[in-house]
């Protein structure tokens, strides 16, 4: 008589090393998906940059010849921008420049479009940096005291006061809170200057910086309020107010990592709609980025220029997505489809 055999599974490596392993796993996969990410999105941004061109009303070739250029000359500037070649030609070319650091030549400006992102580039990017910061110190704090304050449904005119004030400011758009600002610190106060100095241009960052983080504040304190409320109801932070630990020891060491996660990629997203918000609020305060720049580039009808600061933002956006996803990985495991601790 014949026995049946059941074949069972291997049993499942532990200890340690086991553990290592499936934690490299695990970030090899992230790294992978995040990097397919990236790429993704760059192809896509060259591609739309490339269509910018074709795209946009008016003749590149004229605005390039100038307004009083005779046909001959259009002709001339229309082969020189490579307009007269097939698409397909064009995007070739396009690629291959992009992948030895060409980016074009502006024609209103009259320098490579490598060297003007470049000059322009640290100013957008400190502002939006700057920005960053202070929402992160503002709004955290803000929102965990106002959630720490109300917890149980205590202070209910708080509680209102905050979401209302907060629902309002956030929905203000930032050349409106720029517009706002200047007229409060720069014209009626006589604080702030109410646009870009060369001699200052620390003191000149405050009132662009302001304008893109108060509308950002309100909404990730809002955030931050809302975790912060689901986490002091948990069991072990019960048991850390039944030890008396102290408030401000609690909310640190207990309570701000498991609100970090959230925290961080609202951060994430909101960096990289100040990037957008920049065009507007550069504008509004003369501040030389990239912003204050593709409105310039769009009003000269400079398209290689818009094509190379469009791009630019569109790669650093990216690349400050990926970051943030890979600083979430690192505080939260899950977040790289290690489930196993």
């Amino acid at each position: 008589m014949s026995v049946d055999t059941v074949d069972t599974p291997a049993p499942r490596p532990r200890g340690p090393g086991a553990r290592r392993a499936r934690g490299g796993s695990s970030w090899t996969a992230f790294a992978m998906r995040r990097f397919a990410g990236l790429v993704g999105t760059v192809v896509t941004a060259v591609v739309v940059t490339f269509l910018i061109v074709p795209l946009i009303p008016g003749d590149p070739a004229v605005s390039a010849a100038g307004p009083d250029a005779t046909v001959r000359q259009i002709e001339a500037a229309r082969a020189e921008l490579g307009l007269d070649r097939p698409v397909f030609e064009r995007f070739a070319d396009y690629v291959g420049g992009l992948l030895q650091g060409d980016l074009g030549h502006s024609f209103s400006l009259n320098a490579p479009v490598a060297d003007i992102v470049a000059s322009r580039l640290p100013f957008t990017a400190g502002l939006s940096f700057l920005a960053l910061l202070v929402v992160l110190v503002v709004a955290v704090p803000l929102g965990m005291a106002v959630s720490a304050l109300t917890r149980g449904g205590r202070r209910g005119k708080l509680d209102a006061a905050f979401n209302y004030t907060t629902a309002f400011v956030a929905a203000i758009p930032p050349y409106v809170m720029a517009t706002l600002l200047v007229l409060l610190f720069a014209v009626t106060l006589q604080l702030l200057p109410p646009a870009y100095t060369r001699s200052q241009p620390g003191v000149s960052m405050l009132l662009p910086a302001l304008a893109l983080s108060i509308p950002s504040i309100c909404l990730i304190s809002r955030v931050v309020r809302r975790e912060t409320a689901v986490v002091l109801e948990q069991d072990y932070l019960r048991t850390a107010r039944g030890w008396r630990l102290g408030t401000l020891r609690t909310a640190t060491r207990y309570a701000l990592p498991n609100v970090l996660t959230s925290t961080l990629t609202l951060s994430g997203i909101i960096l990289v709609g100040m990037l957008g918000g920049a065009i507007s609020v550069e504008t509004v305060f003369s501040w030389p980025g990239l912003g204050l720049g593709v409105v310039n580039a769009v009003a000269t009808k400079d398209y290689p220029l818009v094509q190379g600061i469009v791009l630019v933002l569109a790669v650093v956006s990216a690349l400050m997505t990926m970051a943030v996803d890979i600083l979430l990985g690192i505080v939260d495991p899950r977040v790289r489809g290690d489930h196993d601790g």
